[in-house]
């Protein structure tokens, strides 16, 4: 059992903020997700957390505990429906793991509109194969 690794963030705060890296947008960060991986020949899993960076927050929602107003059941069913669709190899490489991000934010941006999603960081990222 080997686990590989990609960033893993020093913050596990439940709160939004601004973000450093892109002035302006509001940063949410999500309890990790875990998932079996879409395989055929053998069991792989997926450990992931990650922020999402928002255009704004959506009516109801308050800018010191954002996650409360947000449509938390509808945003993870939408990450944890892609994750479940991707492949321990792919995911092991730089490119995989940018189209990963490309199918997340095409997702949310589908199917919750009203948070503008604009970015997604990793901010823990294990694959065990």
């Amino acid at each position: 059992m080997a686990w590989f690794a990609f960033g893993r963030g020093d913050s596990a705060d439940a709160t939004a903020g601004n973000s450093s890296a892109t002035p302006g947008l509001i940063t949410v960060h999500l309890e990790g997700f875990t998932v079996n991986l879409a395989d055929h020949e053998e069991n792989h899993f997926l450990r992931v957390t990650m922020d999402l960076a928002l255009d704004h927050l959506p009516p109801g929602a308050e800018k010191a505990k954002p996650s409360a107003g947000l449509p938390m059941a509808h945003i993870r069913d939408t990450i944890l429906s892609v994750l479940t669709e991707c492949q321990a190899d792919a995911l092991l490489t730089a490119d995989g793991k940018n189209q990963l991000k490309k199918k997340l934010l095409e997702a949310l941006n589908r199917a919750v509109p009203e948070l503008g999603v604009r970015d997604i960081y990793f901010t823990e990222f294990l694959v065990q194969r």
